[in-house]
């Protein structure tokens, strides 16, 4: 099968489109036929050798497709189902990819692959962050980082359909138009203005019962000032670098911060088929507008790397196999 490799960390220019065996399902394992792939940060780090992996490595973790083969012990899929999925490590930049059964969901017919694996990563992550780990309620506000980005612009939809208030971080004048669409009460160029003087200035200095915050290094700082008292912080993601340590002494009032992870809120099967079933009824109800920024033949996955590592999309990245 054809397949995306990296044999040395660095640049765009070590993701080769080779040709690899195909897998074979091992106990309690499934072979996918792979439709749509889903282009995330956790695949840019591990390229770049900032999340260590063994080498030759196929990157990949998030793809939806047909279940066409199972292992031994199998019990939540059989041959012939329709699949999504988020297995790290799955190699999943391919034609085909193993995958623990326990981690597939099943599709709903109406929901087709590439809206299907552009609500598993980013619309299950949206949902969790909004319902789980700070359930939001009318009265509270948020503020969204990258409220115009792939979890941000679904997060934002939910956290308005909850009854908050959000407040949403942009880089640009049409990021903002996206972030309104989506419901954003307020959006903020950080590249115009300080974040933390405008959320302050919006709450009337009360600041925000939550901040979801995927940039990590460049705005935790600002994000944990925005914080009203008992406010928590979620840092679910990085792509700005690692924050540095933090002394809990320099903390000036009594808040939450976490790192919050899908592993965690959603450990089992179970819970990952119920996260998702609640994604995909918002989609089906048309509640929740799903945005694809971009779709490309799997040997162009260099290009969807360089998209994101720009911070230039506004949606999900697919890649079509």
């Amino acid at each position: 099968m054809k397949a995306i490799q990296f044999s040395q960390t660095g640049g765009l220019e070590v993701l080769k489109y080779v040709d690899v065996p195909d897998p074979k399902p091992k106990p309690g394992q499934a072979l996918i036929n792979i439709k749509a792939i889903g282009v995330n940060f956790g695949e840019v780090a591990a390229r770049k050798g900032l999340n260590p992996v063994a080498l030759p490595a196929i990157p990949g973790g998030e793809a939806a497709g047909i279940v066409s083969e199972i292992g031994e012990d199998v019990h939540e899929v059989a041959v012939g189902d329709l699949v999504t999925y988020f297995a790290r490590g799955s190699e999943s930049y391919a034609e085909k990819a193993v995958v623990p059964s326990w981690r597939l969901v099943k599709l709903p017919p109406d929901i087709d692959f590439e809206i299907g694996v552009a609500c598993t990563v980013h619309g299950m992550t949206a949902y969790f962050l909004s319902h789980s780990f700070f359930s939001l309620r009318p009265g509270d506000t948020a503020l969204v980082h990258a409220a115009a980005g792939g979890v941000g612009f679904l997060l934002t939809q939910m956290a308005k359909l909850s009854g908050a208030k959000v407040i949403g971080t942009v880089s640009s004048a049409a990021r903002a138009q996206l972030a309104r669409e989506a419901g954003a009460d307020h959006t903020i160029n950080y590249t115009e203005g300080d974040f933390e003087e405008e959320v302050k200035r919006i709450t009337n200095g009360a600041g925000v019962q939550v901040v979801y915050d995927a940039v990590g290094k460049t705005t935790f700082e600002k994000s944990l000032a925005c914080l009203s008292r008992l406010g928590y912080m979620g840092l679910y993601g990085q792509t700005s670098g690692p924050v540095p340590p933090v002394p809990l002494s320099t903390l000036t009032k009594s808040i939450f911060l976490t790192r919050p992870s899908m592993s965690d809120y959603a450990p089992t099967g179970e819970a990952l088929a119920q996260l998702a079933d609640n994604v995909f009824e918002l989609v089906r109800t048309r509640k929740l507008k799903v945005r694809i920024h971009g779709k490309f033949p799997l040997k162009d996955a260099a290009e969807a790397h360089r998209l994101l590592e720009d911070r230039q999309t506004t949606g999900k990245l697919l890649l079509i196999p």
